[in-house]
């Protein structure tokens, strides 16, 4: 067994009790700003499944982002508490969605390439998002990740990996009539 299969096993069935190392690593992101720049990848086999190389251009943000359903501005009109639209709201895309369109916002100059979950407690859940820098030269020359340069914001655009995944574009044929060209333009029948 690789490296990669080891610590890619350790971190999903670790073989000793890691408790304690989680919590002293969770109070101390919970102290941390919702969006910090981390020098090294937590789940390095993770990252490098997903296209991340240790080399100049790539970069990784950890994002913290609250669990549970979105809340609704509350309408200024009159109307019974029931109407006013509180609960039972979610919003349609995904954490993980947020999380990307949130890196991709802070540091405007990157683009995301792709991202995965580290953990979560009660009240947050954090992931890591992989971004490449595309004005550097080490990644315009690099064949494997160069097609990223003639992409633009695509975190908001919908076409990183979890955002297709969030706008269910992972399902073909029957049955997935009005999932595109996107799930509003189709009266959100899609999902």
């Amino acid at each position: 067994m690789g490296y990669y299969e080891y610590a890619k096993d350790q971190y999903e069935q670790p073989k000793e009790n890691l408790d304690e190392l989680w919590q002293q690593r969770l109070v101390e992101w919970r102290q941390q700003d919702s969006i910090i720049s981390v020098e090294n990848p937590t789940r390095l086999p993770k990252a490098r499944e997903l296209g991340y190389k240790a080399k100049k251009g790539f970069n990784t943000a950890r994002v913290k982002v609250k669990k549970g359903a979105t809340k609704r501005k509350r309408p200024a009109g009159g109307r019974s508490p029931r109407r006013s639209g509180q609960s039972r709201y979610s919003s349609k895309k995904s954490k993980q969605v947020i999380a990307e369109q949130r890196a991709a916002k802070k540091f405007s100059n990157l683009e995301v390439l792709n991202s995965y979950w580290v953990c979560e407690d009660g009240n947050y859940k954090w992931y890591e998002i992989i971004m490449v820098d595309p004005e550097r030269p080490e990644i315009q020359n690099d064949d494997d990740i160069n097609w990223i340069c003639d992409q633009e914001n695509r975190a908001e655009r919908g076409v990183t990996p979890a955002a297709k995944k969030s706008r269910g574009l992972q399902n073909k044929g029957t049955g997935a009539e009005k999932v595109r060209p996107s799930i509003s333009s189709n009266k959100d029948k899609g999902k």
